[in-house]
């Protein structure tokens, strides 16, 4: 299997960042991490290995990025205002570097973007704010609501970056229509500690007429790696 390293100084971060692409050729597949999880966490909990067929067969190039939300969400000494702010510019990072990275990689412009836990909320909310340049989601085990992480603190950058609250209030058709030709996937299990969030923002993404496949695993399902990897593999195809 090809597997690179990359690293490069992130001027919309000011610091260093760090990815690994897995995969010689493909559709690219932008792979978020858990809450406060590395660039490596997907080779870590064998994600990786669960879509080796697809990996080295070229159907798919994986693409997994760092995350700041140690900086961001988590950090709780700073002042919320900071922490949002800090996630903004972790957008900017993923819009503005990271996406054209990929871009480099091939002539192929069919974007996924995906996560599991806190990582399905950065797919999501990336996907929905920026629906042409990503064309399916595969969220697993996802809340869609980032008030608690920012105790009580609320403006617009909040707002934006809240997909129970923007998507709510969605009314631009034009941006409606590009997110109505995505492929959505909310992947859940009736044990997951998100089962209810991703019940009600499928509920959320009907009302605006938002073509999307709400999946609940049966069978003791819950919010666990083991559960990601086969959810994984049936949705990345």
């Amino acid at each position: 299997m090809h597997r690179e390293f990359k690293k490069w100084w992130s001027p919309s971060l000011g610091r260093e960042m760090e990815l690994l692409v897995f995969g010689h050729s493909g559709t690219p597949i932008l792979v978020f991490p858990s809450s406060m999880g590395r660039f490596y966490e997907w080779e870590d909990f064998k994600m990786i290995e669960a879509l080796r067929y697809q990996i080295e067969s070229g159907h798919n190039r994986l693409i997994c990025v760092d995350s700041v939300d140690s900086e961001s969400f988590y950090n709780k000494n700073v002042d919320p205002y900071v922490r949002i702010m800090r996630h903004r510019q972790y957008e900017a990072y993923i819009i503005h570097e990271v996406v054209p990275f990929i871009y480099g990689l091939s002539n192929n412009r069919y974007l996924v973007v995906t996560g599991c836990s806190f990582g399905a909320y950065h797919a999501i909310n990336i996907g929905l704010k920026h629906p042409h340049q990503f064309k399916k989601i595969i969220a697993m085990g996802g809340m869609y609501d980032i008030r608690s992480f920012l105790h009580g603190f609320y403006d617009d950058n909040v707002y934006f970056n809240n997909p129970v609250d923007y998507v709510r209030n969605m009314h631009d058709e034009n941006h409606l229509n590009a997110i109505r030709t995505m492929d959505i996937r909310l992947v859940t299990g009736v044990h997951d500690i998100c089962w209810d969030a991703n019940e009600k923002f499928s509920h959320l993404l009907n009302s605006k007429h938002i073509p999307h496949q709400l999946d609940l695993w049966g069978n003791g399902t819950g919010h666990d790696w083991p559960f990601w990897r086969e959810q994984i593999k049936k949705h990345i195809v």
